[in-house]
């Protein structure tokens, strides 16, 4: 599992949808091929000839249901998942290679990269056709889960569309150097944080051993190549070049993604985009303030489920 490369980046993924009790939908395990074992999810069959989401989880060690292994646990995307059902919309929520369920895809969940990602996603679309009959499946990804959607949809004519939930519109590099820099403790180190960014960003590894002891963990040498990867993606250009229907849902108090940074590029890129902005939801989108429930699962805007439900039914 990774290091704490994410202890700022996305670590507030959320909760999106309905009580989770809203909707007994049925559930089971699935699973599709992944490099050296099997990739693990959980699909809720809404009924036969139903829509069907992917939904790609956030940065980090998140789950299928979207909980951080670093303490957030928010099920947000099991959340989504039942409401989806609730509106006749089934889906598949998955677990990342290397990761939780699907720790045995491969030796190393730190040895990945986007494209690695993608092709986990396109190995679980063929799944879901085979299983349900349905002629395309619909991408729903969070956070660093929408870039990965972004990187997986050129030249695939088995995909619906894209649902880009607090998804960054910026490189990742330039996303996590305005992270940093809004942490009034990180000012004393933020010459190391952002020549650390730019070596990252330049291809560069760097000794981590030069740096302040707090920015070891979050640059760590095992999670570097990850990194490097993932700054040199561009999801505004990636969504440039996708023809097909999106959907863009952002919180207006998100602190992680902002919706003057964020959001503008994306509409930018797409300007025939479906965009919903939530004006008081955070990066989970579930309004700021929200109290955890006892499970530390979050209420959602309530907007969000029948927005997305909306959508892919139009579509």
């Amino acid at each position: 599992m990774k290091p704490k490369i994410f202890r700022f980046l996305f670590l507030l993924s959320g909760v999106c949808g309905l009580a989770s009790h809203a909707f007994a939908a049925e559930s089971s395990a699935i699973t599709a091929p992944g490099p050296l074992g099997a990739l693990a999810g959980t699909f809720v069959n809404a009924g036969a000839g139903t829509p069907v989401v992917l939904m790609i989880p956030g940065s980090g060690p998140t789950d299928r249901d979207g909980n951080s292994a670093l303490g957030q646990k928010p099920a947000t995307l099991r959340q989504i998942a039942d409401g989806l059902a609730a509106h006749g919309i089934s889906s598949v929520r998955i677990d990342k290679r290397g990761m939780f369920g699907s720790k045995q895809a491969v030796a190393d969940g730190n040895h990945v990269t986007i494209a690695d990602y993608a092709a986990d996603v396109r190995n679980w679309i063929a799944v879901i056709r085979a299983r349900t009959g349905a002629r395309c499946v619909w991408l729903a990804g969070h956070s660093e889960g929408g870039l990965v959607a972004l990187a997986s949809v050129q030249g695939q004519a088995d995909i619906c569309g894209l649902i880009l939930l607090s998804t960054p519109g910026r490189r990742l590099g330039e996303v996590l150097r305005a992270q940093l820099h809004a942490i009034p403790s990180a000012k004393t180190v933020l010459p190391q944080i952002d020549a650390t960014i730019d070596a990252l960003e330049a291809g560069q590894h760097v000794d981590v051993q030069t740096l302040h002891p707090g920015l070891r963990g979050m640059f760590h040498p095992l999670v570097q190549d990850f990194m490097i990867d993932l700054f040199h993606h561009d999801p505004a250009a990636l969504l440039k070049a996708y023809h097909g229907p999106v959907l863009i849902v952002q919180g207006g108090e998100d602190r992680k993604v902002s919706a003057a940074d964020d959001l503008s590029l994306l509409k930018a890129a797409d300007p025939g985009a479906t965009v919903v902005l939530l004006p008081s939801a955070i990066h989970p989108l579930a309004d700021l303030g929200t109290v955890p429930a006892a499970d530390g699962s979050l209420l959602l805007d309530g907007a969000v489920v029948p927005d997305i439900a909306e959508f892919i039914q139009k579509h």
